[in-house]
């Protein structure tokens, strides 16, 4: 058994060993990971922050322990600028919103034996009080942010990994995909119920949950279809005021915080 921590800025966890293969997901920089199989090129990976299972390509790997990842949870501690910089020996790169910074103090930090030093703002998450305010506030920094199947980035995002990104700085921990993330909660009865950070699920004409978004005060959602935008949210689903038609229809609604 073996574990690595992301030390590049976005790294691509695919289906399956292949460049040709989709990404399923991404690690962002201080996020670990178990090693579950190799190959010359590939690494079958189970991430530590939701057991995500996929393949990274091995030129990527950095080597850590277990209690260098472990220290992810116990970690309250991430970037908070939309880019901010790194330094360490291996020279200056770029993270982006949401990276985790590990055991970070005084703008050091450590990942697995490299010293890396941080330029830019952080955010304690155990520091946040879950105001309404505070919740819009940070899930607005990703608006705009384009779509991208598999992205948790605010350069790229689907639905799924921003409410994942955004509760993560929230310092709550969800799973990597809608129908996942729909079994978690309390099931909130109805919309005029619903609050700021409450997650709010979509189902297609099959009953399959399909999308995810997170609920703001007046009736809005925030969510990534085709960008990270803000729409009219009702007991029918996400009304589209400028196309003056509903895009998603409503299952229903669960609270995570």
């Amino acid at each position: 058994m073996s574990f690595g921590i992301c030390s590049l800025s976005l790294v691509p966890v695919r289906l399956e060993p292949s460049d040709k293969s989709e990404m399923v997901s991404q690690l962002l920089f201080g996020e670990g990971f178990e090693i579950l199989d190799s190959q010359p090129k590939w690494v079958k990976v189970q991430l530590h922050w939701d057991n995500y299972v996929g393949w990274i390509d091995a030129s990527t790997i950095h080597a850590a322990s277990f209690s260098d990842i472990d220290e992810e949870e116990k970690n309250f501690f991430y970037c908070n600028d939309v880019s901010a910089i790194v330094n360490s020996s291996l020279g200056k790169q770029v993270i982006t919103l949401g990276s985790t910074l590990p055991q970070l103090k005084k703008n050091k930090m450590k990942l697995g034996d490299t010293d890396f030093s941080f330029e830019g703002n952080s955010l304690n998450s155990s520091a946040i009080e879950h105001t309404e305010t505070a919740i819009e506030e940070l899930a607005k920094k990703y608006l705009n942010a384009p779509y991208l199947w598999g992205g948790r980035s605010v350069f790229g995002i689907d639905c799924s990994g921003y409410t994942q990104m955004v509760l993560k700085m929230l310092g709550t921990k969800i799973r990597r995909d809608a129908y996942q993330q729909a079994d978690q909660g309390m099931l909130v009865n109805f919309v005029d119920e619903a609050r700021t950070g409450d997650l709010a699920f979509f189902n297609n004409e099959d009953g399959k949950i399909v999308h995810v978004g997170m609920v703001l005060s007046k009736n809005r959602i925030i969510h990534a279809s085709g960008r990270v935008r803000i729409d009219v949210l009702d007991h029918y689903g996400i009304y589209n005021q400028q196309k003056k038609s509903y895009s998603h229809q409503l299952r229903f609604i669960k609270r995570i915080l």
